[in-house]
């Protein structure tokens, strides 16, 4: 079996929140590259967008009225995704430190471990 085959075959048996801590771990491991390297603007970009891209698919899944969530809890995630996006702008744009995106994802994997 392929890689692309295997990781299509894992990714289908996974319940979401399995799903959504992976992706969490992917792009927090990105931004811990980035805090302890010496990183490339082209890796630090990756790494920031691929970030933001995770937030922004979570936003737009929590506004669409198809989701499950409790509506405040939704409103919170939406809120946390503008943030991303608007604190990812600072550490591209002026250098601003990564941690506290780093600090945001890493609470998000502590919900989605909680059971």
């Amino acid at each position: 079996m392929s890689i692309k085959a295997y990781q299509r075959a894992a990714t289908q048996a996974e319940h979401p929140r399995e799903l959504e801590y992976r992706a969490f771990g992917q792009a927090t491991a990105g931004l811990v590259r980035l805090k302890e390297g010496a990183p490339t603007v082209d890796e630090k970009v990756q790494a920031i967008d691929l970030n933001r891209r995770l937030w922004n698919m979570l936003s737009a899944d929590c506004a669409s009225p198809e989701n499950r969530l409790p509506l405040a809890l939704r409103g919170q995630i939406i809120s946390l995704a503008l943030w991303v996006a608007r604190y990812s702008s600072e550490v591209l744009r002026d250098g601003a430190d990564v941690e506290p995106l780093i600090d945001i994802n890493r609470t998000m994997m502590e919900g989605l471990a909680v059971r």
